[in-house]
């Protein structure tokens, strides 16, 4: 399959950013939400037709992940000798290691969320095959940021046809190209790689000079290997926590990190729903450790009814300190 050159890059570039300023390239919470992903597929089917609409999703997908990647990257270059955080994507995603078969850049993975797929459950028409192109655009997108290269994440099965997951496996796109995959050529069809390169370093805000890594307004969590990285918002947070590990995905997580900036907790609901969220977490057999902790927040702390909790002053000395909390679970002494 020929790779788009150049030249027909360029060409894209007017009619993707047409495109992406329909609401996709400013609003990411479609990524997030069953109830608006289910209108705007229908929505999309029903204006540009099956084919255009599927283009449309699967590259709005990849500008949002690979602009989160980039500026994660950006945001982890400007803190040089700090403890650099794993990167959190908008979209919830459990990565694997790529098993033996693949080649090095490859990773298998699931959306434990599901919530492309449910919203796709709900139509009066649902897929036959899997179709969550908002997804898998995205962690294309992303992957390809974080490893500098063009990557199609390519879903196997999916929630809205009968599977009991959304999971898909990710690989280079020169490595698709040279495998007889009819659905994987077709999706590389839909992705002018050079083009969706341009709009996204053009999208980058100017550096952040606070050097946050983790986007903290996102709702979404992070698998990176024993470590999850969660920010916290309030039962959402349980809902979350629960959802990795029922994914075998999830087996690995022995750490969790609750980043508690921004939130609101009073000795109500608020102490009710983190006490609710470490419960989660202990039943999973996995350690909680707690950062962003303000100072109206410590004496709700101090009422919980915990025998040890870890708290760290900032993220990255949180997910710095997981890690090796982690590491001493897997090689005691």
């Amino acid at each position: 399959m020929k790779r788009p050159s150049a030249s027909d890059a360029t060409r894209h570039l007017d009619s993707l950013r047409a495109e992406l300023d329909q609401g996709l390239a400013a609003d990411p919470e479609a990524l997030l939400h069953p109830a608006f992903l289910g209108v705007l597929h229908r929505e999309l089917r029903e204006r540009l037709g099956p084919a255009d609409a599927e283009a449309v999703l699967m590259r709005a997908g990849f500008f949002h992940g690979l602009r989160d990647a980039l500026r994660t990257l950006r945001s982890q270059a400007a803190q040089p000798g700090c403890a650099a955080p794993p990167p959190a994507p908008l979209l919830a995603m459990a990565l694997a290691p790529a098993p033996p078969g693949l080649e090095a850049l490859a990773a298998r993975g699931c959306w434990p969320e599901a919530s492309e797929a449910r919203a796709l459950e709900a139509l009066e028409t649902p897929p036959r095959e899997p179709a969550c192109l908002l997804s898998c655009g995205y962690t294309s997108g992303w992957l390809s940021g974080l490893w500098d290269a063009e990557v199609l994440a390519l879903e196997e099965s999916c929630v809205a046809c009968g599977s009991v997951s959304c999971r898909f496996v990710a690989r280079e796109a020169e490595v698709w190209r040279a495998a007889p995959d009819r659905r994987a050529a077709r999706m590389l069809d839909m992705l002018p790689f050079d083009a969706l390169w341009k709009l996204a370093q053009a999208s980058l805000p100017e550096p952040d000079e606070s050097g946050a890594a983790i986007d903290r307004d996102s709702p979404a969590v992070h698998v990176w290997g024993p470590v999850m990285v969660v920010p916290y918002a309030g039962l959402e947070t349980v809902a979350a926590v629960e959802a990795v590990a029922r994914d075998p995905a999830g087996r690995e997580v022995c750490v969790v990190v609750v980043d508690l900036a921004g939130a609101i907790l009073d000795e109500g609901f608020g102490a009710v729903a983190l006490d609710r969220t470490l419960e989660a977490i202990e039943a999973w057999g996995a350690e909680a450790l707690l950062t962003g902790v303000s100072p109206l927040a410590e004496s709700v702390l101090a009422d919980l009814d915990r025998a040890r909790l870890v708290l760290r002053k900032d993220l990255p000395d949180a997910v710095a300190a997981a890690f090796q909390i982690a590491d001493a679970r897997r090689h005691p002494a």
